[in-house]
């Protein structure tokens, strides 16, 4: 551990410091060549944890995830299927006719 005389501290307090801030080595200081302080670098503060990824590993999956959450017969798109004719055909017959009146300005 470097070791400094208290009047040479007095005078580079700032910059002695700095340097225990950059290199993170402890600094003695001493008065008639006996040790009266220590100028050491603080403990690494602990960082909170990131809220993102926070619920990771906390949920829980109970049934199928992959199939319908209920019958067949729930779903409007399901009702045409045995019918004859396509459903495309019928959005078709059923929708409104266009004028062309707009294609003669």
């Amino acid at each position: 551990m470097k070791e400094i005389d208290f009047s040479e501290f007095r005078v580079r307090c700032s910059a002695i410091i700095e340097q225990v801030r950059r290199t993170r080595q402890p600094i003695r200081v001493t008065r008639f060549g006996k040790p009266v302080a220590e100028v050491v670098p603080p403990t690494p503060e602990e960082r909170p944890k990131s809220w993102l990824g926070c619920m990771a590993g906390t949920g829980e999956i109970l049934g199928d995830i992959v199939g319908p959450t209920g019958s067949l017969s729930d779903w409007n798109a399901a009702a045409d299927v045995d019918e004859k004719e396509p459903m495309a055909k019928k959005l078709r017959k059923n929708a409104p006719r266009k004028s062309k009146a707009h294609l003669e300005r």
